[in-house]
């Protein structure tokens, strides 16, 4: 009797752990934005990106068509930044799933930009914060703007990213939300 229970603990334990990696989405996969109803349709808004995007937002930064990896302890955010003919790679991003700090380095305009990154999950949804450190042109001090990107799933084929910026040298914070479709 003595083994049947430890057995049967066992096997919830198990079916514990199980659901428990089960509620955890998986965002894998290529993504492309998904564009708003034409202004023309009857109760349309109209702009680019769903829910408070307009063109010409920042959106969720990390371009118009992504493609994410993920495994069990890291997600990978790629996306084409340059035109073909710049003949640069892909920008990559890795953040680690289990909130240590990550940071992704970027070559940009004057020279390497560094992302330090951290993830922490909110039931379903993935919270990505990223530190961005640039110069203050008025003194030549070195300030940070904070990016929180929320990825949730609406559904299978639809990736919702909601970005707040902290607002920089004096200017208000941002949200957007973009809504993409899985191609």
């Amino acid at each position: 009797m003595k083994r049947v229970a430890t057995l049967l603990s066992a096997a919830i334990a198990l079916f514990a752990i199980s659901v428990m990696a089960q509620a955890r989405p998986d965002f894998s996969g290529r993504w492309a934005i998904e564009p708003e109803p034409s202004a023309t349709a009857p109760g349309a808004r109209g702009g680019g990106e769903r829910g408070g995007g307009r063109m010409g937002d920042m959106g969720s930064g990390w371009g118009s068509s992504i493609s994410i990896a993920q495994d069990a302890n890291r997600l990978t955010v790629e996306y084409a930044f340059f035109a073909r003919g710049d003949m640069q790679p892909p920008l990559k991003f890795v953040y680690a799933l289990d909130g240590s700090e990550t940071k992704n380095s970027v070559m940009m305009g004057r020279g390497i930009q560094l992302q330090t990154s951290r993830t922490a999950w909110e039931g379903d949804k993935l919270i990505i914060t990223t530190v961005h450190g640039f110069e203050n042109p008025a003194n030549g001090q070195t300030m940070n703007v904070e990016v929180k990107r929320t990825l949730s799933l609406e559904s299978p084929t639809l990736l919702i990213v909601e970005t707040m910026r902290s607002g920089v040298l004096g200017g208000p914070p941002s949200t957007t939300r973009t809504v993409y479709r899985k191609n």
